[in-house]
């Protein structure tokens, strides 16, 4: 019989290589090939290997040594590498950069983020390297420079108002002032220098485009780039000196437009990058020292003056202070910190200094993962994303082959005029390339991805953008969702002469040795309320029941009605008080002394103060159906339901029975149901949900990973945002598509009668583009 043992061991990948499936998937396959290794997996997040093998095929040591190996061999062979693109104003530029960069030889693979303008390359280093590849992106008509450095003396270079002076925008200035004075020196007789100058505007404006176009030829891409170069080609090839000027002049200027307009979409991932401090102050040998803010590890103890920006998340050791977390979770007001208290990277401490202990690095804390987990999400593509580009794919090889035959058929036919037929087949080519529907949906995904994201909201993607939209149902998990999880006392009764602070008191000195949350509460009612709690001796836990105490001589019993049944403790004159408190939702705990009952102390588990008014926004968005489910009782679920006005609730849940209800929902009622929970607990049914929607996922690595969307504070109001912002981007997102269908159609049409100039061609292309950017941009300001 085969004998097998498994193994954990660590693994330690080299930097970069943590997220790359591929390398994960060498270092597998590398172990497999072991003879006696059956199975390899790797868990990246806590940095351990499972194998299972034979130990007599492959021997601990021969497997520690191999898996060492691997690391070792990995980093000599591979390299990963992210650059910064400058230029990058359209997705099928992206595209194009992944074919143009991934036929170079050593690279292995090529991601483009058309969102956060960034490359990822994974190459064989002793095949090529960095410097080849940044230009091969030059030479395909774009910039680069490494993250985290300043643009370099060539690139671009942020001025005043949120532009960027470049290369191009200089070469766009001097073919417009070219073009211009060409067209005085035109209207005045002056011909020949006329004409140079309308050279000279066609080639500074078109110098770029015509270098694109040379590269989109070489990846077999049709992009706008070759498609404006025919066009002013073909004008100077018949004369028409003016009209190509005009082409290359105002292709020039709209890419600049764009690029401009794009990269203020983009400012909604910057921001929060720019939350990042810089530096801490770090307690180190009884001194703070000021450590560049990467350098501080889980456990070091770092100080926070007023008005900084806390470096990486941690726990207030010592200090009290007020913290703006709007950055992290939206909230407006300043929270509360003391001593035990979660602070967050980015966030910024207000009044007093604070002590705090890191529990994260700077690459892993709550921002960061933030950061990135938006970058990812508007990187996704949408449904109506993809249906854009797959038509733009086969449509605009189409038009060219329409443009040949409109250049071809009419002289050979109808013995139309050559010039005339070509001039209309050039105009044509400007006109046939779908920019304006291609950019329309992404840069309104990225613009309300990123409006959200500011507010406090992580939503992970444009299907879930589009998906919350259509929302009908949300299902809310209650405890730690619709209600607050703590429980709170809400009624004293007394009995058989006791008094209401004899009670509480006593309650609370029996409790006072009890870890249990219900004792916590009733410790932090004493304390509210001034009561003095009671010396207690002899505490006895009673599993399942309650405890027991002594005091002054009594006995003290505090527990539930199952525990004052076995010690016969008559209860009867007060069960109609337990009766009303249990249909209330209440848990009632008893206080008994000597035998006699001294009272009553209930229970709650408090609704948020924001729920109400959540659950009325919600019916005024259109959510028709709120349901609660929980694994709580019955009755309490009952109070709660008709507290909140809740459509249907269903109680007493496992979680495996929470998704059986959300799946009864989504056939009920199609796709169209959401469900709200604390993304640990709920995650069965947040998954099983058509969207899912984490709540207080801030510092909550797991929430963060398994919502569709996490809400980063509790308030509950941000449901309602989301949704309505979801319905405007959708609407947007249609509004664009059949902006930019209708104006093709429109140029198409009137380019096939002749009655379309290129220069006109040209201003209706770059105008839709903007059109549509600018109306994706307005979901910036969406609040």
């Amino acid at each position: 019989m085969l004998e097998t043992k498994t193994l954990s061991l660590p693994v330690t990948l080299p930097t970069g290589f943590e997220e790359c499936e591929r390398c994960i998937g060498r270092l597998r396959d590398s172990l497999l090939q072991m003879g006696g290794v059956q199975s390899v997996e790797v868990d990246t997040e806590t940095s351990t290997m499972t194998l299972v093998y034979d130990p007599h095929l492959a021997p601990i040591e021969e497997v520690e040594r191999r898996a060492g190996q691997i690391g070792v061999d990995l980093r000599e062979r591979f390299e990963h590498k992210t650059f910064n693109l400058v230029g990058l104003d359209c997705p099928d530029c992206a595209l194009k950069l992944e074919k143009g960069v991934g036929r170079l030889n050593g690279v292995l693979w090529v991601s483009t983020n058309f969102a956060s303008s960034r490359m990822s390359v994974e190459y064989e280093p002793d095949k090529t390297d960095v410097s080849t590849i940044s230009r091969r992106v030059r030479d395909l008509g774009y910039s680069v420079r490494e993250l985290g450095l300043a643009p370099g003396a060539g690139e671009a270079v942020r001025i005043p108002g949120r532009w960027q002076l470049s290369r191009q925008t200089v070469l766009t200035a001097i073919s417009g002032m070219s073009l211009l004075v060409a067209v005085v020196l035109s209207r005045q007789g002056f011909d020949a220098p006329a004409r140079a100058l309308f050279a000279l505007a066609a080639i500074a404006g078109g110098l770029y485009a015509a270098r694109g176009a040379i590269y989109s030829l070489r990846s077999l891409v049709l992009d706008m780039n070759f498609l404006m170069t025919a066009a002013a080609v073909g004008a100077i090839a018949i004369g028409k000196w003016p009209d190509a000027a005009m082409v290359m002049f105002l292709f020039s200027l709209g890419n600049a437009l764009e690029a401009h307009a794009v990269e203020r979409t983009r400012e909604s991932v910057q921001s929060l990058v720019e939350l990042f401090p810089t530096q801490a102050r770090v307690r180190r040998d009884g001194e703070e020292v000021l450590v560049p803010v990467g350098e501080v590890r889980v456990g070091d103890l770092f100080i926070v003056r007023p008005g900084e920006k806390i470096p990486t998340d941690g726990k207030v050791a010592a200090g009290a202070s007020t913290v703006n977390q709007a950055p992290i979770t939206g909230e407006s007001a300043p929270v509360e910190k003391s001593p035990g208290n979660e602070v967050f990277a980015g966030t910024v401490n207000q009044q007093g200094s604070l002590d705090i202990t890191a529990t994260a690095t700077a690459e892993d804390n709550t921002l960061a993962r933030i950061v990135h987990l938006v970058e990812e999400a508007q990187a996704e593509k949408a449904p109506s994303q993809r249906f854009t580009e797959v038509f733009g794919r086969y449509y605009t090889p189409i038009v060219v082959g329409l443009a040949v035959i409109v250049a071809v058929l009419p002289p050979i036919a109808w013995g139309t005029e050559f010039r005339t037929a070509l001039y209309i087949a050039l105009t044509l080519l400007v006109v046939s390339c779908p920019c304006a529907l291609v950019i329309s949906t992404p840069v309104s995904i990225v613009s309300a991805i990123g409006n959200a994201a500011r507010n406090g909201v992580l939503i992970k993607g444009g299907s879930h953008l589009e998906a919350a939209a259509d929302v009908r149902v949300v299902a809310f998990d209650k405890t730690g969702t619709i209600t607050t999880g703590e429980a709170m006392v809400t009624d004293i009764i007394p009995a058989n002469g006791f008094s209401r602070e004899e009670v509480l008191s006593l309650a609370a000195g029996v409790e006072s040795r009890s870890e249990h949350p219900v004792a916590e509460a009733i410790r932090q009612a004493a304390v509210h309320q001034g009561v003095p709690i009671a010396e207690i001796t002899d505490f006895e836990a009673l599993t399942g029941m309650g405890a027991a105490a002594k005091f002054d001589e009594s006995t003290c019993v505090v527990g539930n009605s199952r525990l004052m049944e076995h010690l016969g403790v008559d209860m009867s004159l007060q069960a109609d008080v337990l009766d009303g408190l249990q249909r209330e939702g209440k848990t009632a705990v008893l206080v008994a002394s000597d035998g006699r009952l001294a009272g009553i102390i209930a229970l709650m588990d408090t609704v948020r103060e924001t729920a109400r008014e959540a659950f009325r926004k919600l019916r005024r968005v259109g959510v028709e159906r709120i349901v609660m489910i929980t694994g709580d009782n019955e009755a309490t679920a009952r109070a709660v339901a008709q507290d909140l006005d809740v459509d249907e609730y269903y109680a007493e849940l496992l979680p495996q029975d929470k998704v059986d209800i959300v799946r009864l929902l989504i056939e009920r009622f199609g796709s169209r149901v959401a469900v709200v929970g604390d993304g640990v607990n709920d995650a069965p049914a947040l998954a099983a949900s058509t969207v899912g929607i984490a709540m207080g996922a801030a510092g909550s690595p797991t929430a963060l990973e398994t919502a569709d969307i996490a809400l980063m504070s509790d308030d509950l109001g941000r449901l309602a945002y989301t949704i309505r912002l979801s319905r405007r981007a959708l609407r947007t997102v249609r509004q664009n598509i059949a902006f930019s269908l209708v104006v093709i159609a429109a140029l198409i049409s009137t380019a096939l009668l002749g009655r379309l100039t290129l220069s006109l061609g040209v201003f209706g292309h770059e105008g839709s583009a903007l059109i549509v950017i600018a109306n994706g941009m307005r979901l910036l300001r969406f609040r």
